[in-house]
């Protein structure tokens, strides 16, 4: 790998966004490096599972604040749930420094700003060659990658165990071999588990927050932007009124880049765009909006019912995510990112997978008896009914997470042992 000017860690971050800002494309494609370790097969004791069969689902309105639980049944924080809001960056921000609280604020309400987040960065060398790096959680920053790589489990676990995900180019260019570890000049050693085309210009890569605390990067100097792309010149514009000169703003995404392409190049990517939409309609799964569960008296009745919405999904799975989203309804949220009810939806992908369960002519979020078969509705659309790695495919669509898979996993199991 060739060598950079030995520059402090900020300004090369900030010289090298500069230099390759007009060549990035946001494009969709993923290499990723084998499934991560770990193993799904340890199961809960039944001691430390709640009596299903006592436990009676309340289908009434959110209550304020999580109700204590019994001992043996301590209740979890919600998760999120299914379904997240993709938010595309338009403007990529690099400061000399973490921007001030007031400088953030001043620009969350800028006009056609709908979504900013902050994020550590900086420089690392490998070799001689400088990477720019990202840290990140893993959970806030899905939302801002793009489509194809939001839904690659693989790219968010290996951030989640300290591991880097590179950009596609920069494996290009730096000649990195995934699955391959390498020593950080001054610091730890850094394995390449996936590679990914995140489409930010000048970031080699991301790694998770606290790997990105031990190689030092800095906090809270890098800031991504969202709001209608055809507002991109106006955001750009308005982001650097209120920023000093020394920190670089760039505009991500396709708003340059169609206009500079030309008629031709506009033609397919309309038709690619027309193409898409048809396919993911094609394949969008068209959700039972009433199905016939009623209105069981406990909880272990209702998901043995829910579960006869997916054929092949257990039971036991639906009382797992139960426990772990809401405590089996005892803390509905609604939860930071705005997930709602027992199951934990958020409310665009209720949209398209809740269903009326019990028959009242409503498919109400914050009810158990439409939540829980909504829960197996969404699971069977990701192909939970085909077991196996399919099941714990479809887990990971319902939370992002391979740690939420396997402890969904271990309780389902756990389940399974207390009702045979």
């Amino acid at each position: 790998m060739s060598a950079v000017s030995h520059l402090p860690r900020l300004w090369a971050f900030v010289t090298m966004l500069a230099i390759v800002a007009a060549l990035a494309v946001v494009v969709g494609a993923v290499f990723l490096a084998t499934r991560p370790a770990g193993s799904l097969t340890a199961t809960a004791a039944e001691s430390d599972l709640p009596d299903l069969a006592g436990l009676v689902p309340l289908a009434g309105p959110p209550t304020v604040g999580p109700t204590p639980a019994p001992s043996a049944a301590p209740v979890t924080s919600a998760t999120g749930g299914p379904g997240i809001t993709l938010t595309p960056p338009r403007l990529l921000v690099i400061s000399q420094a973490g921007l001030p609280q007031q400088t953030k604020e001043d620009i969350s309400q800028l006009k056609h700003v709908e979504k900013i987040d902050s994020f550590d960065g900086g420089a690392i060398r490998i070799s001689g060659a400088g990477l720019n790096l990202l840290a990140v959680d893993p959970a806030r920053f899905r939302a801002w990658a793009p489509k194809a790589v939001a839904e690659q489990p693989r790219v968010w676990s290996a951030l989640t165990q300290g591991e880097l995900v590179a950009d596609s180019s920069a494996v290009r260019r730096f000649g990195l071999v995934l699955g391959s570890e390498y020593q950080v000049d001054g610091g730890p050693r850094l394995r390449v588990a996936a590679s990914a085309s995140f489409g930010l210009p000048g970031v080699d890569g991301l790694v998770g927050m606290e790997t990105g605390r031990r190689l030092g990067l800095l906090p809270g100097v890098a800031l991504l932007v969202h709001g209608p792309e055809k507002a991109a010149t106006a955001l750009n514009a308005g982001v650097r009124r209120l920023l000093g000169s020394g920190a670089q703003v760039v505009t991500v995404g396709g708003g340059r880049t169609a206009r500079a392409a030309g008629n031709k190049s506009a033609t397919a990517k309309t038709t690619a765009k027309t193409t898409a939409k048809t396919t993911a309609k094609a394949k969008q799964p068209r959700a039972a909006r009433r199905v016939a569960v009623g209105r069981p008296g406990s909880y272990l009745d209702l998901y043995r019912r829910s579960a006869a919405v997916c054929p092949g999904l257990s039971w036991t799975v639906l009382a797992a995510i139960g426990q772990v989203e809401s405590s089996h309804g005892r803390n509905n949220g609604p939860s930071s990112a705005g997930a709602q009810g027992p199951m934990q939806f958020m409310p665009a992908t209720w949209k398209a997978y809740g269903v009326d369960g019990d028959g009242d002519g409503v498919a109400d979020i914050w009810s158990p008896y439409d939540a829980v078969p909504s829960a197996a509705n969404y699971l069977c659309a990701n192909g939970a009914g085909q077991g196996g790695k399919k099941l714990e495919k479809a887990i990971w669509f319902y939370n992002h997470s391979w740690s939420y898979v396997s402890k969904v996993m271990s309780i389902s199991q756990g389940y399974a042992r207390a009702y045979p």
